[in-house]
This record gives C-alpha cells, structure tokens and sequence, in this order.
C-alpha cells in the first residue's frame, strides 16, 4: 500500500540513515523501530540522531532535565 502523505512526511521526516526504505513512511518506521524495542529519528534531535542510537534509554538520557 502506498503512504498517501510520504511526500509531505519526506519534507520533516529527520532521519538520516542512507537508504532508508521508510523515509517519509511514518506508519512502517514506527512498528519497524517499535519491533526493535526502538524510537524513530523524530523523536531526537539533530545531533542525537546522527548517533544512529535509536534505543529508548538513549532517548531517556538524552531528554534527562539539566540541571544548572
């Protein structure tokens, strides 16, 4: 089945690992990352992603309050 707004999600889609079959795909990169116990490059910022560190205790770590 074809993703109606893979155009639209391609624009803001983060994800910067080459070749991705689910770029702009938001319904298959989740249960893919989901299956792997996992969260999509939305859900960190730029320079976390790039990390390709994709685990939920990475996710924790990095949005951790700081404390100044």
């Amino acid at each position: 089945m074809e993703c109606l707004n893979k155009k639209k999600n391609d624009l803001v889609c983060n994800c910067t690992y080459p070749g991705c079959p689910r770029h702009g795909v938001c319904c298959e990169c989740l249960d893919y990352h989901r299956s792997n116990q996992e969260l999509p490059a939305c859900f960190f910022d730029q320079k976390t992603e790039k990390t390709y560190d994709r685990s939920m205790d990475n996710f924790i770590k990095t949005k951790k309050p700081r404390i100044v």
